[in-house]
């Protein structure tokens, strides 16, 4: 193995550790921020820890909140049920403080229409 590629190897590991450690940093944010997501950056993060540290991708899989839906995510493409009450109801949210807000047809077709891709998205997978 040349020296160069042990060196990149070594590098990418600090880079996909930082990467992972920014993700979590970005979920548990969006613990406390309604609109910010926290599960995918908990998916992100679990992909940059299995590049990068197998304790920290072991920390992230057996944390009491954010490993359960990690690991069924990972496992099986589901979403809890709990869950996906909350993302529609957020995405109803969302969508009538549009209509409020008086905004342009055009922009809540959009609207309307991006979010019921992501609706048929959430509730077509399995329920963890």
């Amino acid at each position: 193995m040349p020296f160069w590629s042990s060196y990149w190897s070594n590098d990418m590991r600090f880079v996909w550790a930082s990467l992972g450690l920014l993700s979590v940093a970005c979920g548990v944010i969006g613990v406390f921020l309604p609109l910010v997501p926290t599960v995918p950056f908990m998916l992100l993060a679990a992909f940059f820890f299995a590049r990068s540290s197998e304790r920290l991708h072991s920390w992230l899989l057996g944390h009491p909140t954010f490993g359960p839906p990690t690991i069924d995510w990972q496992e099986r493409g589901a979403i809890g049920l709990r869950a996906k009450r909350i993302a529609t109801l957020s995405i109803i949210a969302v969508f009538g403080l549009s209509l409020v807000m008086g905004l342009r047809w055009q922009i809540l077709a959009i609207q309307a229409t991006v979010l019921v891709c992501v609706l048929t998205f959430i509730w077509t997978r399995p329920s963890g």
